[in-house]
């Protein structure tokens, strides 16, 4: 079967893989549709390290094709959202009610019982997040994937297996922003334009989006943005002008560029909530001033997946979505076929998409 592979850092590959069947406990899942994410970019240059040759793609839908050993909520046709996290219910993590940070994923990208089930020629390798959607198909944990209704388009329910999830979720559950609110959110792609939804969403009565690209505002602006502000101006200034020069009551910084950290944090009022759901290079830091930072009383969070629980929170995005509330259509802006990956690749880190979609 053909995959999108991380050759090496750098490295973009269509390739022609050999998959296992599924083992106790994983499914077989024939893929529809993939979001292509920055995460995918990130893995592949390197920005979060995970070894290579792996197959990317962490944000799908699909349908069952087989099922292993020991799987009894799920059965051959189920149409399926994957979850990049796994919700094992037995570790600490969800113990705890912390889903989000289940410590059954793999970075290594191998399966629970720390097998492989892709194979480039005789070699071994991995899948990005057990998953590695960018395929015709994927042996997943049964654990990663949740049935959905079948009336719901796949390439559109692909979308909540991240960015959607990430975006409403760091809103909703990781900041809890209330209803009234001001807000700000730094970087329009798929993920910060699930946050300006999720905003709008809670009752936010400022959402202010801020990208150095105007196609991107004028993405936000029809998602439900009150206002723009192009990053090539100043736009801390522009910010505290718009809210009376406090600052906003939440920023949400989703580029994962130290620099505009910095920005979301300034733009953000005394007492106020600084969101960062972008992943920075893992010898980056994010600084704070040693001297201001209690007397400025604010609170800054890290989003990990929208803090979700999958299981509960897949099924209400997507009934929103039928509902007509949330609106998933307008955000796969180009579909490319699985050969075409690596220029859904180059237009991802052109800005011109607001969620490309591979689709088989």
């Amino acid at each position: 079967m053909k995959a999108a592979l991380a050759l090496d850092y750098g490295k973009l590959s269509i390739e022609d893989v050999t998959l296992d069947p599924p083992r106790a406990g994983e499914v077989m899942v024939k893929m529809a549709a993939a979001g292509v994410c920055y995460t995918d970019v990130s893995v592949l240059n390197g920005t979060i390290p995970m070894p290579v040759p792996l197959v990317l793609g962490h944000e799908g839908a699909g349908v069952v094709q087989a099922v292993g050993p020991g799987v009894s909520s799920l059965a051959v046709g189920d149409p399926v959202v994957l979850s990049f996290i796994p919700a094992c219910g037995e570790c600490f993590f969800c113990d705890h009610h912390e889903p989000h940070l289940c410590a059954a994923g793999s970075p290594e990208g191998r399966m629970l019982d720390g097998s492989s089930r892709l194979h480039l020629g005789s070699r071994d390798i991995g899948a990005m997040a057990m998953l590695g959607c960018m395929a015709e198909y994927a042996v997943v944990p049964a654990i990663s994937a949740m049935k959905i209704d079948r009336g719901i388009p796949l390439d559109r329910a692909a979308l909540v297996g991240c960015s959607v999830m990430t975006g409403v979720g760091a809103v909703a559950n990781t900041a809890k922003v209330r209803s009234g609110a001001t807000v700000a959110v730094f970087g329009c792609g798929g993920v910060g334009l699930s946050a300006i939804q999720g905003a709008r969403l809670v009752g936010a009565k400022r959402i202010i989006a801020v990208d150095m690209l105007d196609s991107k505002l004028e993405y936000a602006r029809h998602f439900g943005a009150t206002h723009t502000v192009n990053a090539k101006d100043d736009p801390v200034a522009a910010i505290k002008e718009l809210t009376g020069g406090w600052g906003v009551d939440y920023s949400f910084e989703v580029t994962g560029k130290v620099p505009v950290m910095e920005q979301a944090y300034a733009a953000t009022r005394r007492g106020g909530t600084v969101c960062v759901i972008g992943i920075g290079h893992y010898t980056e830091s994010f600084p704070l001033n040693a001297c201001g930072f209690s007397a400025d009383a604010k609170t800054v969070v890290g989003c990990m997946y929208g803090n979700t629980n999958f299981k509960v929170d897949m099924p209400n995005l997507l009934e929103l979505y039928l509902a007509k509330r949330l609106d998933l259509d307008a955000m796969i802006t180009r579909t490319y076929r699985i050969d075409e990956a690596p220029q859904a690749f180059e237009d991802l880190k052109a800005g011109l998409n607001a969620r490309g979609v591979i689709v088989f």
